[in-house]
């Protein structure tokens, strides 16, 4: 007996003494997310690394604010924020489920099946984005429009799209991205009538020109660069509006990715292999593509765009 209990008391100092040794546990260390999210075009996994509770603090910190009011009171703002912060950790899927208990629970607020397509068409779900997005159009059909809050504001700390804006131009993206050129010029048409500054005027503006360029409508394409000048007071669309005026011919190639590499901006480097693509380059456009795929971030339009092309690339190969 007098051995057990010394060898109990043994065990408990040394337990002790290590627990001493160790950093105090952070609630921040225990919130994980499903690193596998699906699978992309090209039939490879989306995977995103694990929280760390260093590089990601801020995000971390956002995402349990936002998750203890969600806890305390599931209003429709705490559910949209909830899902909005997980996702920013990488983990679309759960914000995806969030999303959907706000479309549940709120089945007339727009703002989660805006939401929700996003994601979506982040881990190519194509189809479930459009169905989301097509429903939203009928929500806010005839309702005012509204400033949506940025979760991670631009430099100047100023919102720039809007609920209408954000569900025409991610409908857009989701037919693009299908390739269903005719609808998704549609959408984006109906976005550019709700794009109230310069920002959002020259991202729908360069998605409307790919997309005519697609479409073989050079003349339309052209005017819709007429608009396009030098002193467009621009935020954070600066990659759009480059794209544009290279398009344009206001601005060089070189001077379009910076110092003459392909390791530009994500959104440049699929302007530039697609400016290749429809201009008969198929080649170019697809070396372009694949440096966007091996080091670019998988969520990012541009890299999701490459790869549908890519996609089609390889299937018309064969």
């Amino acid at each position: 007996m007098k051995h057990t209990l010394l060898l109990f008391v043994l065990v408990l100092s040394i337990a002790c003494k290590s627990k001493e040794n160790q950093p105090p546990i952070d609630s921040t260390q225990h919130i994980l997310i499903d690193t596998f999210q699906g699978t992309s075009f090209l039939n490879q996994s989306l995977t995103r690394r694990q929280v760390d509770a260093e590089k990601d603090s801020v995000q971390l910190k956002l995402y349990k604010e936002a998750r203890a009011n969600y806890e305390a009171s599931k209003t429709a703002d705490h559910i949209i924020w909830v899902g909005r912060r997980i996702a920013y950790l990488g983990d679309y899927k759960k914000a995806i489920s969030y999303f959907s208990e706000g479309v549940r629970l709120y089945p007339f607020d727009a703002r989660f099946l805006r939401h929700r397509g996003h994601r979506y068409i982040s881990i190519r779900k194509l189809d479930q984005a459009i169905n989301d997005y097509q429903s939203a159009v009928k929500l806010i059909a005839g309702k005012e429009d509204l400033v949506e809050p940025d979760g991670m504001p631009n430099k100047m700390n100023i919102p720039l799209s809007s609920l209408h804006n954000n569900i025409w131009y991610h409908l857009g993206l989701a037919y693009y991205l299908k390739n269903d050129m005719e609808n998704a010029l549609n959408a984006f048409q109906e976005c550019l009538a709700v794009s109230n500054n310069d920002d959002m005027q020259v991202a729908v503006r360069h998605w409307l020109y790919m997309i005519l360029r697609r479409m073989e409508k050079l003349e339309a394409a052209e005017d819709i660069l007429v608009p396009i000048h030098d002193e467009m007071n621009i935020i954070e669309n600066t990659a759009y509006y480059n794209l544009l005026r290279f398009y344009k011919g206001t601005l060089t190639e070189d001077e379009l990715i910076g110092n003459g590499s392909l390791g530009s901006n994500e959104a440049v480097q699929y302007g530039l292999g697609n400016w290749y693509y429809y201009n008969g380059d198929e080649s170019k456009a697809s070396e372009i593509y694949n440096t966007l795929l091996q080091n670019g971030n998988w969520a990012g339009f541009g890299y999701i765009a490459a790869e549908a092309d890519m996609a089609k690339l390889m299937q018309s190969s064969f």
